[in-house]
């Protein structure tokens, strides 16, 4: 019972020295227990009826030291509440009397609400926590605020397995199995993943210390840059909205980047970026003075978050198809500079953080003046193509893609993005010429970009959209053969592969299948994951080999008999 000494109560060194020295252990062991027993003279002729009920003086004492360490916690919760001056000096006359018997596991309770309210310990007391690990596991959240702000190696210790969970969780989400309507990247809204395990967790850890909160914002920096792993961009804005929601001022009035980020966040909500809200970000970006520069590093990490992307990116396309409808220039058009500036700081994030440049770069004038006026042309062409099947005419032969396209394609993050979300444009549009126009020219420009996880994900739930399509072995040639081939050594692109097969593998034509199969199937090196996938996929092919109408059954006769096709439902 190491500390009971400190405090002035007789321990096991006592009892120990007295039993050695005495003439007689049992009248010393009685001595003891009048000396250390409960002072209530009424208690002492009640004792024997516990006697009669087999209940014996250790669990009795216990029982009365639960409810006693019950009812000063009651106490202290409730000195806790008060608002007097008085308040902070009643809780640390109390630890510092409690505090030698922390190690006591009966009264360590005690001591560890005590340290709880105090929202500064006394150094002393947080060395001896840092020293017994299990006492600082035991140690409230809001003590170890107090520890890690001064210990940057523990806290890291705490965290790190936290944003490998998350990071973890993320790739799980894009390379599922599940179905495409629960496991939609995209489809969540920015409240929803705030509710994560991991930023929950961070955001209880961070509390209101500005300091932790700095320190985690370098751990993400770092690893971002160690890595080029955007879900940790994601965290950046996450952790900050999360920090929003509980209305934590004394962080998000000193964090450069939370209008900004809360402004953002609204149009992921939305899935747009609306004029109003256009204006407001611009005036963040414009806003920003000479000195202050290093507020773009945090600002672009923020828009490379793969959610800001989509937004961004999907925006410009959007407001590209309205160019088309109103004969206008994306030159003459403010919402849509004012995405390709933050797209061009999004994706430049790496290489701002890594060369400290902390300047916004300039915009292409190619891309703005010739490069967008080319999207532009190929969303024409697809309207020309919709007229002409409605007139009833034949599919005339696409146009070469212009050089210019494929230049700034192969130099330009941000052209290579816009094509990107035009083949998913494409895809949701069940535009089957519009897709194998330009998918296969993605693997001519960054391939580390056109295999990007996040962009194959959601590039598998728009094909769908065009299963039907999978028949023709001229557009299973454009998907597999000129985009997923080329990359199936990247564990990834292979599980996105498999995934793909997965839920239109019975559209496929039989021979192109088994050849598929045939190339897909794993090696011993590859990952558990991908030797599970394949295996889930090869007996739903195996179990469609055999067709239901290949079985034939003596029963009902009804069943062989030919069903009219039901009328299309007229609109109300």
């Amino acid at each position: 019972m190491s500390g009971l000494e400190e405090v002035g109560i007789a321990g096991s060194d006592y009892l120990r020295e007295a039993l050695t020295n005495c003439t007689d252990p049992l009248a010393a062991i009685e001595e003891f227990q009048v000396e250390n027993g409960i002072l209530l003279p009424t208690l002492q002729p009640a004792l024997p009826l516990l006697d009669l009920h087999n209940i014996n003086r250790l669990e009795f004492h216990q029982s009365v030291m639960e409810e006693l360490r019950d009812r000063l916690i009651e106490r202290i919760n409730d000195i806790s509440k008060r608002e007097d001056k008085e308040r902070l000096e009643k809780i640390e006359e109390l630890l510092e009397k409690s505090f030698p018997l922390i190690r006591i596991e009966a009264v360590q309770p005690i001591v560890m609400t005590l340290m709880k309210y105090l929202p500064q310990v006394p150094d002393k007391y947080l060395q001896v926590l840092v020293e017994d690990m299990s006492l600082y596991q035991k140690s409230a959240v809001e003590v170890k605020r107090q520890i890690w702000q001064d210990n940057q190696s523990l806290f890291g210790d705490e965290v790190s397995p936290l944003l490998s969970d998350y990071i973890r969780g993320k790739e799980k989400q894009l390379v599922g199995m599940e179905s495409l309507n629960t496991t939609f990247f995209f489809g969540t809204s920015p409240k929803q993943r705030r509710q994560g395990e991991v930023v929950v967790k961070l955001t209880e850890m961070v509390g209101k210390n500005i300091k932790l909160y700095d320190m985690v914002l370098q751990f993400l920096r770092t690893l971002f840059l160690r890595t080029r792993n955007v879900h940790y961009c994601t965290l950046r804005a996450e952790l900050l909205m999360s920090l929003h929601d509980i209305e934590v001022h004394e962080i998000c009035s000193v964090d450069p980047c939370h209008k900004f980020t809360w402004c953002l966040d609204a149009c992921i909500r939305e899935r747009f970026v609306d004029e109003k809200r256009s204006r407001e970000l611009q005036g963040f970006l414009d806003g920003i003075k000479r000195g202050q520069e290093q507020v773009l590093g945090d600002l672009s990490m923020i828009l490379c978050d793969p959610f800001a992307i989509h937004t961004l990116a999907s925006s410009a396309m959007k407001i590209i198809h309205q160019l088309v409808n109103t004969d206008s220039l994306p030159r003459d058009n403010s919402d849509l500079i004012l995405l390709v500036r933050m797209l061009t700081l999004g994706l430049g994030a790496w290489y701002m953080l890594d060369k400290q440049a902390f300047k916004e770069p300039k915009l292409d004038n190619e891309l703005m003046l010739k490069y967008l006026p080319c999207l532009v042309s190929f969303i024409v062409d697809d309207h020309t193509r919709n007229v002409s099947r409605k007139l009833g005419e034949s599919e005339t032969a696409t146009n070469s893609l212009p050089a210019l396209y494929l230049k700034c394609l192969k130099k330009d993050h941000v052209a290579f993005t816009l094509a990107v979300y035009y083949v998913l444009y494409a895809s949701k549009q069940r535009n089957r010429i519009g897709v194998c126009r330009v998918l296969p020219t993605l693997v001519q420009g960054d391939n580390e970009r056109a295999y990007d996880d996040t962009f194959i994900h959601t590039l598998v739930s728009s094909l769908l959209n065009l299963s039907e399509e999978f028949s023709s072995e001229e557009f299973c040639n454009v998907v597999f053969k000129d985009f997923f081939l080329p990359a199936l050594t990247v564990d990834s692109v292979r599980r996105h592969f498999l995934r793909l097969l997965s839920f239109v593998y019975h559209k496929i034509p039989v021979s192109m299948l088994t050849k598929l199969m045939e190339q897909l199937k794993p090696h011993p090196e590859h990952s558990q994951t991908v030797h599970d996938m394949y295996q889930s996929l090869s007996e739903k092919v195996e179990s469609h080999a055999v067709s239901p109408a290949q079985i034939t059954t003596n029963g009902d006769a009804i069943t062989s008999l030919p069903v009219p096709t039901p009328a299309p439902m007229t609109p109300y």
